[in-house]
């Protein structure tokens, strides 16, 4: 053991020229996750490319929250290239490329300029300009304009001269592709996120690719434009100074909840969403002074507050959620003391405006009382049914029977690595078998269904207590009391490309969206895609092999390979061998998120869908029948 000691030190040394410095530009490309989280090519609403295009917008967004132009054209080319164009003050011209390339530079540190701003840590547009093959800003002032154009976060050209534009600022980007490896910006991310800007920000309007996008009535028309199951009533939109809500009751189970600080979604909620869970359970119990349990009073619920603060904190650079206790910060050299609390500021808002507003609206409050008086009689009536399900999860070892958790929840791993985690539910021992061996045992974890899960459309919820695979997966899962719980990221449901597959498919997405929607709309929901044929062909005596996920790619890889190449069609996943399941579950992983559209009515949907065999279904199904060829023989 000495002897190795010494090797070590013998062949390991450490000297100046390990030390290292990087100028602020390198370290962000060098160091990305640290600036936008995770890369991508833009499959996933949260992939980098739409952190950089995030980024861009806040800057726009927090100029017309200053009361500077109320209008921003954003040009996107190619699903490749971004032009963004406001009509605010412009950047300050002399400062024009520290405020691009600079770290820590920028002018929201005075917040007199940027009182309730996003973009305070002087961090964002230089990360934009970092990662980007190529970057342009120009800044148009008072007839003077000044336009830098870097590459990878160099400056390459600087020019400064006369202009009749119009106040304000324009950016181009292009993310650099050697590191957002195959990106395309996708339409409905793109288009979810300015929407999402314009509910924040009545009066401001997008003109996005030549299509207008404004709103009229802010949050209400989130909740409208969002809702899959009609309201009971019609929604309670109450707004005050620097706080805006709406909310309503729908006949779904569980909680849906939409929450923005200075313009920004907060999709991982934070300190302001919990207050308003809080507070609006606990103003509706005393309006009606009756021992109800909160759970009722919530359940159904679909709600959204949208909060303005003085320098806010975040808990990432991504901003997804909000860390701050307090509405402003402390200022001894102004002898300012810090403000409410956030949660004091809700609840005092909330207090008065929703209980006025089920004193002046008795129908509301009736409609509402109804509903929660329904929540809570289904309640009382499975609880004994929960009371011993909850009991039989406790006691069932779920690492060996049905769940094998990531070592992120066995408490192995160390760092936030709950972003990267996921869980595959997968049919029958084999392939549950194929993607444990080949998983990654950090973050991936695998729960085994048992056959076919029972169709739960029009069932009540005692059958998730009652079901030993559901209780069980919803044990696994943490989300019986809401969506905090949530122990995984992704929820990927990996199935054969067959038939059978496909109605497991059907039944576990039935099951999400009978009792616990808010799963799906959040996008932690995906459908695993895997490949339906390897073509390989043997050159010089080495295969060479190409996975297709269509039959467009498999006739590409024929013709690639040349003639006469042996073609395997999987038919399940159990025959994909765990070496080759590796290369399908990795970096490179194919899912596709499961989607509501405004559109989509769950009951309607589940009702046409999975409900009775009616006529109209087997047309339907008659119309779209596909008959699949045998083409697994060479050709």
């Amino acid at each position: 053991m000495e002897e190795n000691n010494e090797l070590i030190k013998s062949t390991v040394e450490y000297t100046d020229d390990n030390i290292r410095h990087l100028d602020d530009m390198e370290h962000i490309r060098v160091r990305s996750g640290m600036y936008i989280g995770r890369l991508g090519d833009g499959q996933q609403s949260d992939d980098g490319i739409y952190v950089l295009l995030k980024e861009v917008m806040d800057n726009s967004i927090d100029e017309f929250k200053m009361g500077a132009g109320k209008k921003i054209e954003v040009t996107i080319e190619d699903d490749l290239r971004v032009s963004i164009r406001d009509y605010g003050r412009g950047i300050p011209q002399g400062k024009l490329i520290e405020a691009v390339s600079k770290l820590n530079t920028g002018g929201k540190y005075d917040s007199k300029a940027f009182k309730k701003s996003v973009g305070l840590n002087g961090v964002g547009l230089k990360a934009v300009n970092a990662l980007s093959s190529r970057f342009e800003v120009a800044s148009f002032r008072d007839g003077k304009m000044r336009r830098a154009t870097f590459e990878r976060g160099q400056l390459i050209s600087d020019i400064a001269e006369d202009s009749t534009e119009e106040n304000g600022t324009a950016i181009f980007f292009e993310p650099d592709d050697t590191l957002f490896v195959n990106y395309k910006f996708q339409n409905q991310f793109v288009e979810t996120l300015l929407r999402n800007y314009t509910y924040l920000n009545t009066g401001l309007t997008f003109i996005y690719n030549g299509q207008k996008i404004l709103s009229r009535h802010g949050l209400e028309d989130l909740l409208k434009d969002n809702m899959t199951s009609e309201g009971l009533y019609d929604i309670v939109h109450l707004k005050g100074e620097d706080i805006e809500i709406a909310f309503t009751h729908t006949n779904q189970y569980g909680e849906e909840y939409y929450s923005f600080v200075n313009g920004q979604h907060t999709t991982q909620g934070g300190t302001h969403q919990s207050a308003l869970k809080e507070h609006i359970a606990r103003t509706i119990k005393e309006f009606y002074n009756k021992n109800q349990e909160y759970a009722d009073i919530r359940n159904g619920i679909v709600a959204a507050i949208a909060l303005d603060v003085e320098e806010p904190m975040f808990e990432s650079q991504t901003k997804t959620k909000l860390g701050s206790n307090n509405m402003w910060p402390a200022i001894p050299q102004e002898n300012k003391s810090a403000g409410p609390t956030i949660n004091k500021y809700v609840g005092d808002f909330i207090k008065t405006e929703v209980d006025n507003y089920l004193h002046k609206n008795p129908i509301v409050a009736e409609t509402m009382l109804q509903k929660i008086q329904e929540s809570e009689k289904e309640r009382k009536a499975i609880a004994g049914v929960t009371k011993l399900a909850r009991e039989r999860a406790k006691k069932a070892n779920l690492h060996n029977r049905k769940l094998r958790d990531c070592r992120f929840h066995l408490n192995d791993v160390k760092g936030n690595k709950q972003e990267e985690t996921c869980i595959f539910i997968t049919e029958g021992d084999s392939a549950s078998g194929s993607i444990t061996k080949s998983r990654d045992v950090n973050t991936q974890a695998v729960f085994s269904l048992r056959g076919k899960p029972l169709n739960s459309y029009g069932l009540t919820k005692k059958v998730v207590y009652e079901n030993e695979e559901f209780n069980l997966l919803q044990a696994a899962l943490n989300i019986e009391d809401g969506m905090e719980g949530l122990r995984y990221n992704k929820v990927i449901v990996a199935t054969d490309a067959d038939v059978d597959g496909m109605h497991i498919r059907l039944l576990m997405i039935t099951f999400f969206l009978q009792f616990f929607p808010d799963l799906i709309k959040k996008g932690h929901v995906y459908i695993l895609q895997t490949p339906l044929f390897r073509v390989r062909n043997r050159k010089k005596g080495v295969y060479e092999t190409i996975y297709c996920y269509t039959d467009e790619e498999r006739l590409a890889a024929i013709e690639k390979l040349g003639p006469n190449p042996e073609i395997t069609r999987f038919k399940g996943l159990g025959e994909i061998s765990p070496d080759e399941f590796k290369n399908f579950i990795g970096a490179d992983m194919r899912l596709e998120r499961v989607r509501l559209r405004k559109d989509d009515l769950v009951k309607e949907l589940l009702e046409f869908y999975m409900g009775k065999n009616t006529m109209e279904r087997q047309n339907f199904i008659i119309d779209n029948l596909v008959v699949e060829e045998d083409i697994t023989k060479e050709e």
